[in-house]
């Protein structure tokens, strides 16, 4: 069964009330798999990344502006990572370190955390570089809990249950784990993108 709710309803009340249903799926769920191509998966966000990307949300949508809560559901979710209870499989793209959200001060802060963060046991984290082959067409960004798979399309949120599609996501996630480096591999990546971001210009001189 494949279920969709347009965002403008689900946010209808604001980012706080959604990000409160992700922080119980979250909790409920011992093992998660996530692959984000161009954008930094959500339980490892910075707050000031957080911040940026929710903001772009409220202004696309025209939902109602509660982007502070938003954000603190936000930060609450991520204590998964240091429960001991829980365990994540997550494959960022390499475009993900280099999608500019909120400046060279931000991306450099959220890259820090990152490293920072890539050796907890709760989290086995693979980028696939930008230039890897990978034995997949491009997809979107998916998250799986359970016996589900989340999809965040443009207009709605998508939630996939069949059996058939969800062998699908996990031979595609199977396919880009495949393709995306770990360990001191992936480390080199992020320290790659740190110093691209070290050396931007910031927005106020004039350049984006």
């Amino acid at each position: 069964m494949t279920s969709s709710v347009p965002w403008q309803e689900r946010l209808s009340t604001g980012t706080e009330a959604i990000q409160d249903e992700v922080v119980r799926r979250y909790q409920e769920t011992r093992e998660g798999v996530a692959y984000v191509p161009a954008m930094i998966w959500g339980t490892l966000q910075t707050e000031a990344y957080a911040t940026v990307i929710l903001g772009q949300v409220v202004e696309f949508l025209g939902v109602p502006n509660d982007v502070p809560a938003g954000v603190a559901k936000r930060m609450q979710r991520q204590q998964v990572l240091y429960d001991g209870e829980h365990s994540y499989d997550v494959v960022l793209g390499e475009q993900a370190l280099y999608t500019d959200i909120g400046g060279p001060e931000v991306m450099c802060e959220q890259i820090d955390r990152i490293l920072r963060d890539i050796d907890l046991p709760s989290l086995t984290l693979g980028i696939v570089p930008a230039s890897a082959r990978v034995n997949m067409h491009p997809v979107h960004a998916f998250n799986m809990y359970g016996d589900e798979v989340h999809v965040e399309l443009v207009s709605s949120g998508v939630t996939v249950t069949e059996p058939d599609e969800l062998a699908l996501y996990r031979k595609a996630f199977a396919r880009m784990r495949e393709a995306a480096l770990h360990g001191d591999a992936a480390k080199e990546l992020l320290r790659k993108a740190l110093s691209f971001w070290t050396g931007a210009p910031s927005r106020d001189q004039g350049i984006r």
